[in-house]
């Protein structure tokens, strides 16, 4: 098999936006003391009040033991509530507190701004094709891992 140069790896490109995407979010939530993994908890939380860290975990694509330090983290500075759930005693529900949605809110301007920034280098139409570009992308990588 012959060696591929960096240059035309995909992989490598999209390591890079990434890359440059969370330096860029992580000045932008600096002010609000914030960390990129902090942020998209407290954005998954905003919209589905009660999640699991598991389901936390997953929906902000990092490890259970991130999470939880993320959680430990928010949860000191009292930007969120852990409780029991209803129903299932061992699974801890979490919720954003008063303080937790103000701080979202906050930081979620300066990312919002950082977002609406990205696609307006971008037509409609090549909008469109980059997400569709890159569902196909991930969709070729989930079906051909191993």
């Amino acid at each position: 098999m012959t060696s591929m140069p960096v240059s035309e790896r995909l992989g490598s490109h999209l390591k890079r936006a990434e890359q440059a995407l969370n330096a860029t979010k992580h000045a932008v939530l600096k002010p609000a003391g914030l960390t990129v993994p902090q942020y998209a908890a407290l954005l998954h939380l905003s919209e589905n009040p009660g999640m699991s860290a598991a389901a936390l975990a997953r929906a902000c694509g990092v490890t259970p033991p991130t999470i939880n330090t993320v959680l430990k983290n928010l949860q000191e500075r009292g930007l969120i509530a852990r409780t029991p759930h209803e129903w299932h005693r061992n699974v801890l529900e979490t919720r954003l507190t008063e303080a937790g949605a103000r701080t979202m809110a906050d930081a979620d301007t300066c990312a919002v701004r950082v977002e609406r920034g990205l696609a307006a280098e971008f037509s409609a139409e090549e909008r469109e094709a980059l997400i569709a570009l890159l569902g196909r992308a991930v969709d070729f990588l989930d079906a051909t891992r191993p």
